[in-house]
């Protein structure tokens, strides 16, 4: 699939998505063809509001079956979208036209047109109406698959929440030995199918060292059999493990992947080490799907300094693929 088009849908219009994708595309070539979904004439006045200058061909999803793409343009789909401002506060104003965009781009993913796909940054809380955790729960809802996994992902450490955006009182509830033996053997495949090696991974515990004073320890009657479960699986796997010192660095040295219990857990770690340096792969779908690891950011918008790394690393993720 190495020649096969990133197909990539813009997110919310009023975002910094605009800023880092000229920022990078400007600069850098990439080996695969890039189509981009959007709206052609709010992309086009940001672009100029931005001081860029990318030619975008237009084009249409019905004829790219018959087109024959290449590196060297930036395709660009049309969806229309009725903005009033060049960037503009988030609202629910967007929502159907991020809705157009991702249809449009699930039908080619369906169509195996392409298997690589970025989606830019989305506002959660207006486009999903709390009617998913977030847009790994939402594409894996489309595409009709149960198990799947957020890995936020750098080559030398990702981690994974086994748990994503669930209220803290929420997360014990829902930890138990299904959902762990489901996603850490989620993972040890996607790395040695799509990376490329058998992964070291390492799980946390639930409560502060592991340790706990109530009656029911998740610890040690969850946690722990399950990881003996796994390693007779022969799959490279230790834990539970304190989650405040296993990225500890000559802790987190030993292992590729860390899964941590909920959300806040594991990610705080990574941005703190890593900052921008890493993207989100949502691993189950029937594609590869990859986003930056980061929000719209409308605090930044049209200034011109957002850092662009993210979105670089998902390019080049893909490229590779």
């Amino acid at each position: 699939m190495k020649n096969k088009p990133i197909l990539i849908v813009a997110g919310e219009p009023n975002s910094i998505f605009s800023e880092i994708f000229l920022k990078i595309i400007s600069k850098k070539k990439f080996i695969s063809p890039i189509i981009l979904i959007a709206s052609l004439d709010l992309f086009k006045r940001q672009m100029k509001f931005l001081n860029f200058n990318v030619k975008l061909n237009l084009i249409k999803s019905n004829d790219l079956n018959k087109i024959k793409l290449n590196n060297k343009n930036i395709y660009i789909i049309n969806i229309k979208y009725n903005h009033l401002k060049i960037f503009d506060k988030i609202s629910g104003h967007s929502n159907l036209y991020i809705k157009k965009c991702f249809d449009v781009a699930f039908k080619i993913l369906k169509n195996k047109i392409t298997n690589k796909f970025i989606n830019g940054p989305v506002n959660k809380k207006y486009f999903l109406k709390k009617k998913y955790f977030g847009i790994t729960e939402y594409l894996s809802n489309k595409f009709n698959i149960k198990n799947n996994a957020m890995l936020i992902f750098n080559k030398e450490l990702a981690v994974c929440p086994l748990t994503t955006h669930l209220p803290l009182k929420l997360v014990p509830k829902n930890i138990n030995k299904k959902i762990i033996k489901k996603k850490i053997i989620l993972i040890n495949n996607f790395y040695k199918k799509i990376i490329g090696f058998k992964p070291r991974l390492a799980i946390t515990g639930l409560n502060p060292h592991c340790e706990s004073i109530d009656k029911f320890d998740e610890d040690e009657k969850i946690i722990k059999p399950t990881v003996k479960y796994l390693q007779k699986k022969n799959i490279n796997i230790n834990g539970p493990l304190s989650a405040d010192t296993i990225f500890v660095k000559k802790n987190r040295a030993n292992y590729d992947v860390i899964v941590g219990m909920y959300h806040d857990q594991v990610l705080t770690p990574i941005k703190t080490i890593y900052e921008y340096d890493a993207i989100n792969i949502t691993v189950g779908l029937p594609f590869l799907r990859v986003s930056p690891d980061h929000g719209p950011n409308e605090n930044m918008i049209g200034l011109n300094s957002s850092n662009p790394l993210s979105l670089k690393r998902a390019l080049e993720f893909l490229d590779n693929k």
